[in-house]
């Protein structure tokens, strides 16, 4: 969990990274609990084909209140709101690259959601693991 770890740490920078770590989600969810972050899964494998699938699945897995709306203007504002009390926040999404295929505009939409939290000044480090094979996508780094 090198990569992983350097963000837990603070030696990497938040942000949206491509990982490729075979570990259990459990292993993950424990290792990124203990550095005292917040940790969020989206299984993109089972229900991310469709933009509303993923808006869901992120809204559930961020615990997000019932009041979100579902669209990318409600998760901008849900986001801004995440991680408080906690040293940052990882958001593992599996099988990102379903929804990258199926609707490439909603992709780079979401990306761009999630980016401007990732690049937001609001004291909680916000980072984004896109886990598995897929598209490439131009100025995401690896953790690998």
């Amino acid at each position: 969990m090198s990569g992983l770890a350097a963000v837990l740490a603070g030696h990497e920078k938040p942000g949206i990274h491509l990982w490729h770590g075979a570990f259990d989600v459990a292993d993950v969810r424990h290792s990124v609990e203990h550095a005292g972050w917040g940790f969020a899964y989206v299984d993109g494998w089972t229900r991310g084909e469709t933009k509303a699938a993923f808006l869901a699945a992120v809204g559930e897995a961020l615990d997000f209140p019932d009041y979100y709306g579902q669209n990318f203007d409600a998760l901008a504002d849900c986001l801004h709101d995440i991680g408080s009390g906690k040293a940052g926040v990882v958001l593992l999404w599996d099988g990102w690259a379903t929804l990258a295929r199926a609707d490439e505009k909603a992709f780079s939409i979401a990306l761009s959601v999630l980016g401007s939290r990732v690049n937001a000044d609001r004291g909680v480090p916000f980072s984004v693991l896109l886990r598995g094979e897929g598209p490439a996508v131009p100025g995401i780094s690896s953790l690998d």
